[in-house]
């Protein structure tokens, strides 16, 4: 409003004093303010238009500026977004890795090593007493990976690790009933069975080693002992890697 008052007050003074107001003149005094009152009357049309798109402007720059504070804020958030996704990416990445080095492991596979072994392959045997106590295992019901030697009776280590033995003994009342697990020529566990009254003893034991590669274990008898097996599997040996070392 003091806009339009500013305006409206500079244009009658020009036309006062252009049109040299309070002299005589030849135009009617009554027509020269007619029209002067109608031309205020246009120029207070246009100044309310004119003020009107001036408001429409200050909406608009409002309606901009409250735009441009959401986008500001919409890109914050999409930074902080893209922050988060960045780190996901990272975390992501790093499990793929660990699980590509897990299914490579896998696929490589643990160490296999496993045998199974029974005396007697064939009818009834009678091992002992003798002066060559090793017991040599003939029935072999499994050797996955080689590690048992079906022509001397010994187990030789593949690689380091922690391996799991048993083994039973089976005989009768007329001698020293019984084997000694050994390693590397060291005994380790054993069962025995002094002769007694009644017909038979059977026993069982059983351990967990560490070796290193080339370790060898076999079972041997007890001097004067006597072992009995046959197609039953009652004198058995066996083993297995638990894991690597």
């Amino acid at each position: 409003m003091e806009f339009r008052a500013l305006i409206l007050s500079t244009l009658l003074g020009l036309f006062f004093v252009g049109s040299g107001f309070g002299q005589r003149g030849d135009m009617d005094i009554g027509e020269w303010l007619k029209d002067k009152v109608k031309l205020i009357k246009d120029l207070e049309d246009k100044l309310t238009h004119v003020e009107k798109q001036l408001d429409d402007v200050e909406d608009m720059e409002a309606k901009l500026n409250a735009t441009v504070d959401e986008l500001k804020r919409q890109k914050a958030e999409v930074d902080g977004l893209q922050k988060e996704n960045n780190a996901l990416k990272k975390r992501l990445n790093a499990t793929e890795e660990e699980i590509d080095k897990l299914k490579q492991n896998s696929d490589k596979g643990a160490p296999q090593i496993a045998f199974s072994t029974s005396l007697a392959n064939f009818g009834e045997i009678y091992k002992g007493p003798c002066t060559d106590k090793a017991l040599i295992y003939k029935r072999v019901f499994s050797n996955t990976g080689n590690g048992y030697d079906q022509n001397t009776g010994i187990f030789t280590a593949p690689l380091n690790g922690l391996y799991f033995f048993s083994f039973t003994t089976y005989g009768y009342n007329t001698h020293f009933m019984g084997a000694i697990l050994m390693k590397n020529s060291k005994r380790q566990i054993s069962t025995y069975d002094q002769p007694s009254v009644d017909g038979s003893d059977s026993s069982s034991n059983s351990v967990i080693l560490q070796l290193a590669a080339g370790d060898k274990v076999y079972m041997e008898l007890w001097d004067n002992g006597r072992v009995f097996d046959n197609l039953n599997g009652h004198t058995t040996f066996s083993g297995f890697l638990v894991f690597p070392l």
